[in-house]
């Protein structure tokens, strides 16, 4: 089943944010954990924790959303992940 979502990833650190759109969260973390992609963005900086993702109605509404929050400065998506997930616990294992 397809569920459009927009999620934040970040490395072992803190000190890199990944936002990202998907139709399939389960799988496409799958993929960042794995490095399936070895020259990607996500995989030269180690970003494989999910740190924030929110269900969108369809995936025009989620690549909107990916915009919006992309266009945030760095302070403002770490008020977004730290009221939903105040810990910065990777949420990829209750997926």
């Amino acid at each position: 089943m397809k569920i459009p979502c927009v999620y934040i990833l970040t490395n072992y650190t803190r000190s890199t944010l990944y936002v990202g759109v998907t139709s399939d969260l389960v799988g496409r973390m799958w993929k960042h954990k794995t490095k399936f992609y070895l020259h990607s963005f996500s995989a030269k900086y180690n970003v494989c924790y999910l740190v924030y993702y929110e269900v969108c109605e369809d995936m025009l509404t989620a690549i909107w959303r990916e915009k919006q929050i992309k266009n945030l400065v760095r302070r403002k998506k770490i008020l977004l992940i730290e009221k939903h997930n105040p810990q910065w616990e990777d949420l990829s294992d209750s997926l």
